[in-house]
């Protein structure tokens, strides 16, 4: 699908290129990191579609190199599993879960570009939303305040205040997004940013003057998956407001997760007591979405973690034993099993060959990750675990 010109819209200020360009990165007098303005939004094929060079089998799937897009990404993707499994309707329930996961290329885009509103339509607390997309023309010349991107400078902004409207628009103008190599996955942070509104994202930062919201991350900031998943880029992953302070100071609000949300997120970051604090651990709001979703960030390492039981997070007895699944943009997919119920000794047997048990082993970091959420969970794969899997 090719790209339609662009029509109306108001084109963005140097004040506002300046503004954004400090929020996000840092600095708008020196170029953004660069795998930002070449990194699209881009499936694996789709169903019954073969590529010559490729052998992805997840047509679900997004696939992002390893960069500073994928945590972001990892939550787009959330959203489009929850698409797939939980929003197309009517849904017959006896359909397999791997049928639901095999979209065609029309209903990729569309999962795509209603992912995208929904997630923008939520940080704008329902009532707006603002697409920021490129024109052809630089709106703003280069200066020694200003290193010209080939992106913010020539932005346009989109406002609207009805969802219905916003997908209209999305679905026209999807192909900005999806332009590989391109900048779609920084036209979905703009987007994000400027509907939350700039001052307001530095408020939720909390943190000192100039603070922004890009990090040295590999995969991305933790304050941007926040921002996505919650609609405020938050630091803060405990229930509510925690108040800090001591005898020498005032105590002072921390603003946490406000609300439970459709899309959870479970961390585990290994070894490092320093990154551990409790404010970074996702409290139950998070660990307990209203759907069976989850953002999943591993040793710094995002994927998706997911289960197709809608009561699996109402009903006790569903979590007694159930089925989890587990993919990266990397294309990586692994299944387990998760298992909750006390076992007397020799329950075990009778498992399949080629299952990797849990027993007399090292825990694995994905295992450990399950056990925030799970904890005193007995995991078995399904199959060897893939060689992308790494941590």
């Amino acid at each position: 699908m090719s790209k339609l010109k662009l029509v109306g819209g108001r084109p963005i200020t140097m004040d506002e290129a300046v503004e954004l360009r400090q929020t996000v990165f840092g600095s708008a007098a020196s170029p953004p990191r660069g795998e930002w303005t070449r990194t699209g939004i881009n499936f694996g094929a789709a169903n019954g579609v073969r590529h010559p060079t490729t052998l992805f089998e997840y047509p679900y799937g997004l696939r992002t190199p390893r960069n500073a897009t994928r945590g972001m990404q990892s939550v787009l993707q959330a959203f489009i599993i929850k698409h797939f499994i939980f929003d197309v309707k009517p849904r017959d329930k006896s359909v397999p879960l791997e049928e639901l996961l095999k979209p065609t290329e029309a209903e990729q885009a569309q999962a795509l570009y209603l992912a995208i509103s929904d997630i923008l339509w939520n940080i704008g607390e329902k009532t707006k939303a603002i697409f920021a997309l490129p024109g052809e023309a630089s709106h703003i010349p280069h200066s020694h305040v200003y290193f010209q991107d080939n992106v913010t400078e020539k932005l346009f902004f989109f406002e609207f205040t009805t969802l219905d409207e916003m997908q209209i628009f999305a679905k026209r103008y999807l192909p900005y997004f999806t332009e590989n190599p391109g900048p779609g996955a920084l036209l979905l942070l703009y987007s994000a940013v400027v509907t939350r509104g700039m001052e307001n994202l530095r408020n939720d930062l909390d943190a000192p003057k100039g603070a922004h919201l890009m990090g040295p991350y590999e995969e991305g900031s933790l304050n941007i998956v926040t921002l996505l998943l919650t609609g405020r880029a938050t630091p803060y992953l405990h229930n509510g407001v925690v108040y800090v302070g001591d005898e020498d100071h005032y105590a002072l609000p921390q603003f946490g997760i406000l609300g439970r949300g459709s899309i959870g997120l479970l961390i585990w970051e290994g070894e490092n007591e320093a990154m551990r604090s409790a404010s970074r651990q996702p409290g139950s709001r998070l660990k307990t979405p209203a759907t069976p979703v989850w953002v999943s960030c591993c040793c710094g390492h995002f994927g998706v973690l997911f289960n197709s039981n809608r009561e699996l997070l109402r009903n006790y007895h569903a979590e007694k034993r159930f089925e989890l699944h587990y993919y990266t943009l990397a294309g990586c997919y692994l299944s387990m099993t998760v298992d909750n119920r006390q076992q007397e000794e020799g329950a075990d047997d009778g498992q399949e060959d080629g299952e990797r048990k849990q027993n007399d082993m090292v825990s694995t970091p994905l295992e450990r990750l399950i056990h925030t959420k799970w904890m005193e969970a007995k995991i078995t794969y399904h199959g060897p675990l893939p060689a992308s899997l790494n941590f």
